[in-house]
C-alpha cells in the first residue's frame, strides 16, 4: 500500500507519537490524544490508524479507540483494568477500561489477561480484600476449586468465587472464602466462566 509524501509524513509522526506516549506514560494514547498531540483532526488520525493497522504496523486494543505500536509487545502486553467484580452479592462487571498497564511476560507468563477490582468481603480468606486488583487469565473453562470470574443470573451479572461443578445435580456451586457467608448454587445453563484468577495486587498494610 502506497502513501503520498504528506500521508507518509503523517504516518511516521503518528507511529512516533504512539511509541513516545507509551514509553512516557506506560499506556497507549487514544485517537483524541494523538490528534491533539499532533494538531490533526480526529478523522484524519483515525483514517491513517486504520490503514496502519491493516498493514500490521500497529495493534488495536479496542476500548476507547486505543492503539498500541506492535513492537511494544516485546516489552510485555498491555492489560486493561476493566472495573469491579463482586466478592459479595453478584455485581455486573462494567466493561469500562480505567487504564492499561503493561505486564512483563517473565513474571506473568503468556495469555490474554485483564484486571478487575475486587468489591466486597466474600474472598478474604483467599487473600482478596475489598479494593484489591485481581488479575484474570481470559478463558471459558476451569478446574474444580479454581477462583473464577463467573457470569450468573441469565449471564448478566458477575462474581468472583471458588468454582465447584456438580454435574450430577445439573448445578454449579460457588464457594465464598468467608465463613460468615453461604455457598451459592446456579443451574449449569445459567452460568458461564469469563476467566480464572491468577494473581492479586494489593497494598501492604
Amino acid at each position: 500500500m502506497l502513501y503520498d509524501n504528506t500521508a507518509q509524513t503523517r504516518v511516521g509522526a503518528i507511529e512516533k507519537f504512539i511509541n513516545d506516549y507509551c514509553s512516557t506514560n506506560g499506556t497507549a494514547p487514544s485517537i483524541r490524544e494523538i490528534a491533539e498531540g499532533l494538531g490533526l483532526g480526529k478523522s484524519t488520525v483515525y483514517y491513517h490508524v486504520k490503514r496502519m493497522e491493516a498493514e500490521d504496523r500497529i495493534e488495536s486494543r479496542g476500548h476507547r479507540g486505543v492503539y498500541t505500536a506492535r513492537e511494544l509487545k516485546d516489552r510485555g502486553p498491555f492489560v486493561p483494568i476493566l472495573g469491579s467484580v463482586a466478592c459479595g452479592a453478584p455485581l455486573f462487571a462494567e466493561e469500562n477500561v480505567e487504564e492499561y498497564v503493561r505486564l512483563p511476560e517473565s513474571l506473568f507468563g503468556r495469555g490474554e489477561f485483564f484486571f478487575l477490582r475486587a468489591h466486597g468481603q466474600s474472598m478474604i480468606e483467599a487473600g482478596i480484600d475489598n479494593g484489591d486488583l485481581v488479575l484474570f487469565r481470559r478463558q471459558e473453562t476451569a478446574w474444580p476449586g479454581e477462583l473464577v470470574l463467573a457470569l450468573t443470573k441469565n449471564k448478566t451479572e458477575s462474581t468472583l468465587k471458588r468454582y465447584y461443578p456438580e454435574p450430577e445435580t445439573g448445578q454449579v456451586r460457588l464457594h465464598p472464602e468467608n465463613p460468615e457467608l453461604k455457598e451459592i448454587y446456579f443451574p449449569i445453563d445459567d452460568f458461564a466462566i469469563q476467566g480464572v484468577a491468577v494473581k492479586v495486587i494489593k497494598d501492604i498494610k
